[in-house]
């Protein structure tokens, strides 16, 4: 267990979380985990993140010690779409759980990293080396991996301020009336099943853009722009616009009309600055097959065009 000991200047009044945040080479939610845990002190006493810092005031944090990884690498299938010393981006395919949790501890997404790639960040923590951002195990597509902490850093604050441009195509429901919007509402875990969320006035800001790609009779094609991250934010919005994702039987019917193993949901595209040289790069991912499949299903069958 090791301590870090902060005296507040009179310049540096602010939440005790983001002062961490910036003092610290930890993420937001490490150092929310720290502090919730009691492992943070002001002036002796245990506080909260929202704790305001005045000058004066003596932070001390206790950071406990590595815990050596219990996680086997595995030699799974992984589609690398780039790598270099301090990045790696993945197309993610469908039925992969992103990283270990509860019963699961094999067949992740990270478990497939650790076999591919000899170096990832470790900030969060023994169950997620290098996981900077997840996708659902049913969604597809492209996602980034820090292979090192100061990576990691840079791409989790990038993300926080909301400068990461993440794209997705869905297939919905039904056809939404408007061509574009935006969705602004707050999102939390739904209280009659924890582990599915939903729209709610006590949850966290949540806002989606959508423009109508395509329209079919029964369905449209829809590219989505996140400016949040929330926990199924993409399936809980097309479920309260009344037109949820096609193969969502979580958000949507019970009843399908394809057979597929999951939702039709795909990052597509992934844009943010590289950590190192500062260039902003953007990468796509492919649609699956089954994506493929039920639009061509769809446009044979198809008597109204939309606009793209």
């Amino acid at each position: 267990m090791t301590e870090e000991i902060f005296v507040i200047e009179r310049n540096e009044s602010q939440r005790l979380d983001v002062y961490l945040a910036y003092s610290l080479p930890y993420t937001r939610s490490y150092i929310k985990n720290l502090i919730d845990g009691g492992n943070v002190t002001v002036n002796g006493s245990k506080v909260k993140c929202g704790k305001i810092l005045k000058s004066g005031d003596v932070v001390s944090v206790l950071v406990p010690p590595a815990v050596t990884l219990q996680i086997e690498p595995e030699n799974l299938p992984l589609d690398i779409i780039y790598e270099d010393e301090d990045v790696a981006v993945i197309n993610k395919q469908r039925g992969m759980s992103v990283h270990p949790s509860g019963n699961v501890t094999c067949g992740t997404l990270v478990n497939a990293l650790l076999y591919h790639l000899k170096e990832l960040s470790s900030i969060n923590g023994v169950i997620r080396p290098g996981i900077v951002h997840r996708l659902d195990k049913d969604t597809t597509g492209v996602m980034v991996v820090a292979k090192n902490d100061k990576a990691h850093l840079a791409l989790s604050r990038q993300i926080a301020l909301r400068t990461v441009t993440k794209k997705y195509l869905a297939v919905l429901e039904g056809n939404l009336k408007d061509d574009e919007g935006r969705i602004v509402t707050n999102i939390a875990r739904s209280e009659r099943d924890r582990k599915l969320m939903t729209v709610a006035e006590n949850g966290r800001e949540a806002i989606t853009d959508y423009k109508v790609l395509e329209r079919f009779p029964e369905n449209c094609l829809v590219e989505f722009h996140l400016h949040t991250g929330r926990t199924h934010q993409i399936r809980v919005h097309a479920k309260y616009l009344g037109h949820p994702v096609v193969g969502d039987k979580a958000y949507g019917y019970k009843k399908q009309r394809f057979a597929l193993e999951g939702q039709l949901l795909h990052s597509y595209s992934l844009t943010f600055v590289h950590p190192t040289s500062g260039k902003e790069m953007t990468f796509t991912a492919p649609l699956p097959n089954d994506f493929e499949k039920v639009l061509e299903i769809l446009r044979k069958t198809s008597v109204v065009k939309g606009k793209r």
